[in-house]
């Protein structure tokens, strides 16, 4: 018997993942997290759908979790490292916005003391 898919034939894996694919790049991300989870449950050690999942994923923690999976599996990825490092910069510049922010503010709000506290002081 031929390997080839007949019309009645559930897709292989590698189809059924690449369907997930196409459907993520159609924008139907729920359709392609059904699939994606099909194709883990029967290989959980599947890189290309766990970056898929990170890809689609609905949170940064949940992305965050999909690609450190990645990296348990073959810490060599460069896709899960480049996205976490990115991940990672992006996180710490936002982290860097909010100081800065807080420091102008509070800059800001001492001068304004100091300003009252002479004006009061010399009248």
């Amino acid at each position: 018997m031929s390997k080839k898919q007949d019309s009645g034939q559930q897709p292989n894996r590698e189809q059924l993942l690449q369907m997930a694919v196409n459907t993520a790049k159609a924008g139907n991300k729920e359709g392609a997290r059904v699939m994606l989870r099909q194709v883990l449950s029967e290989d959980r050690r599947n890189e290309r759908a766990m970056l898929w999942m990170a890809k689609i994923a609905r949170s940064s923690k949940e992305r965050r979790q999909w690609l450190k999976r990645v990296l348990d599996i073959n810490p060599d990825n460069e896709a899960a490292k480049t996205q976490l490092k990115r991940m990672d910069y992006q996180t710490s510049a936002q982290q860097n916005r909010i100081l800065l922010i807080f420091g102008v503010v509070v800059g800001v709000l001492l001068v304004l003391m100091v300003i009252v506290f002479l004006a009061l002081s010399s009248a």
